[in-house]
Order: C-alpha cells, then structure tokens, then sequence
C-alpha cells in the first residue's frame, strides 16, 4: 500500500486557512494537517518530526506549506526549515502568508503582460506606485517590480510606517539589491504625473484612486487593482477587466482587475502545491518561484 500524501500546514495565527487548505485538497495532498500558532523557535523540531518518521521513500510524499499573515515571518520560518533538513530526509516546502506570494507575482505578471502587448514595454526602468502599499500583497509587489528594474515607491497613510516597511523590503527581501522608497499619500499628486504603472493593494471596499486622480495620471500604462469588493481600489476598474481600457484615462491605460489576477493566482497556487507533489528532488518556494510561475501561466496564455 503507498503512503499518502501528507502535507504538513503551519500558521503563525490561531487559524489555518481554509482557503489554502482547499488548495491543497485540489492539489492531490491526501492528508492537510494543521499546525497552529507555531512561533520560529518551533520549526526545526516540526519538520525534523515530519522526515524522520516515513523513510527516504516516504519523504518524496511528504511536504510543508508555511502561513499566517507576516511575509517576514514566514520567509524566516522558510529558511528555517530549509536549514533542518537532514539529507536524505529532505522535504519540499511552499511559503505563501496570506496568498500574498502569489497574489503580488499573478499582479505584476499580468501588468508586464499588458506592458508588451499594449505598449511594447517591459517592467524596466518603469515608474511604479503601490498604493496601500505596506501590507504583504503591496510589500511582495513591490520587491517583485523592484528586482525587475521598476522605480518603485511604497505609498501609505503613515510616512514613518512606509519608510519602515521599504526598508525592510530592501534589507530583508531585496537583500541590498532594490532602492524601494517609502512615501506618506500626501505625496501622491506629484508622484500621479510621471506614474507609469500603479498597484492598488488596500483593504477591500476602499477606494485609493479616483477618477480625478486618473486623469491626472498622464503617462500611465497599465494600473491593476486587488480589491474585489466595491467600490474599485482604482476608479473605472472592474473586478474582471482584464486589460480592458480604464475610461477616461488621457494616456489609454487599461486596468486589471481583483478576479483577473485571482484567476491567476489560483493558477499560480496549485501549481506550486503541485509541483511539490510530483517533484523528485526538494524544493523550496516562495515570491520569487511563485513569480516565476505567474510568468509561466500567463506566457502560455499568451501563446
């Protein structure tokens, strides 16, 4: 009889959710066994409890998906368990807090898809704004676009918290290779003119740009926005546009809308899970092969 598919879940939160566990059920983990309020210190001993007991056979049926909210956590909690494997006891582990791994990689895919198809553009040396910009989907985007050669800046009500949270995109997961910049809302109406392409990252039913400010966005391209509840996150987006043109706009940018790049995402999600399953050698997954999955998807798309 062959062992079952294990996949081992741990949060950082009271909750697992349920939302990756139905993922992870779709993507042929036949067991989804939650770990709560796991702290870092805990890690090692998890996974060391999770290779040793199956085999070197048992192992390649076996993996861990690290939750939660914090995208600086789980990063940690990532390389933590990447450091107590014991080899040949070795198993896969996919990082995604709060879908915000896939969530940003399916957004920034999609807008560097419409740069080439509608502009003949690419992501570099574009003139990028993340507005609400210092929550994991914003945090995780903008490191994305930085690392893609983008001038990106962070934008959120608080310029302290902004500079903080670029600071660690930079620090942390550009690891000295990005220059975010963290800037306060106030500063938006000069930064809208040269804004090339703009990410909406905010709560849901909260509206960051208006039609006004659209207009005043002169030299936009493309703008995507995450939030799928009304009103938009950026006025004349639909939820399902999906590089449909924002009205309005003196520049002919088109918009992305939440269920676009959901669609995406959810592609980009399963894959990943799957890729564990039916991988032969361990690998370990986060922002940057969750973008580079994205790509993937929407190149096939594409093609």
């Amino acid at each position: 009889m062959e062992k079952p598919y294990i996949l081992h879940m741990l949060t950082t939160e009271k909750n697992l959710s349920p939302f990756d566990v139905n993922m992870a059920q779709d993507a042929g983990w036949q067991v989804t066994m939650p770990y709560l309020q796991v702290e870092e210190g805990e890690v090692q001993g998890l996974i060391q409890d999770a290779i040793f007991s199956r085999g070197p056979k048992g192992v390649k049926r076996t993996a861990a998906f690290i939750g939660g909210r914090d995208p600086e956590a789980a990063m940690k909690m990532l390389e933590t368990a990447r450091t107590s494997m014991v080899p040949p006891f070795e198993i896969s582990v996919l990082a995604d807090p709060s879908g915000a791994f896939t969530t940003a990689a399916a957004m920034v895919a999609a807008a560097e898809r419409e740069l080439a198809d509608k502009f003949d553009t690419t992501l570099s040396g574009c003139k990028v704004l993340i507005l609400a910009g210092t929550g994991p989907v914003g945090q995780i985007a903008a490191v994305l676009c930085a690392k893609a050669g983008c001038d990106v800046s962070i934008l959120g009500r608080q310029q302290e918290k902004s500079e903080r949270i670029a600071k660690l995109c930079n620090e942390f997961f550009g690891q000295g290779q990005t220059r975010i910049k963290g800037l306060g809302n106030d500063k938006l109406p000069e930064l809208l003119p040269e804004a090339e392409v703009i990410f909406a990252t905010g709560a849901a039913g909260i509206q960051l740009l208006t039609a006004e400010q659209v207009t005043a966005a002169t030299k936009l391209m493309v703008a995507a926005d995450v939030n799928a509840v009304p009103p938009p996150g950026i006025a004349g987006i639909d939820p399902q546009a999906d590089g449909a043109p924002i009205e309005d706009s003196p520049s002919g940018a088109v918009g992305i809308g939440a269920l676009a790049i959901g669609n995406i995402k959810y592609q980009t999600h399963a894959r990943l899970l799957r890729q564990m399953r039916e991988t032969e050698k361990p690998v370990y997954l986060a922002f940057d092969e969750a973008f580079a999955t994205a790509r993937e998807i929407v190149q096939a798309k594409r093609g």
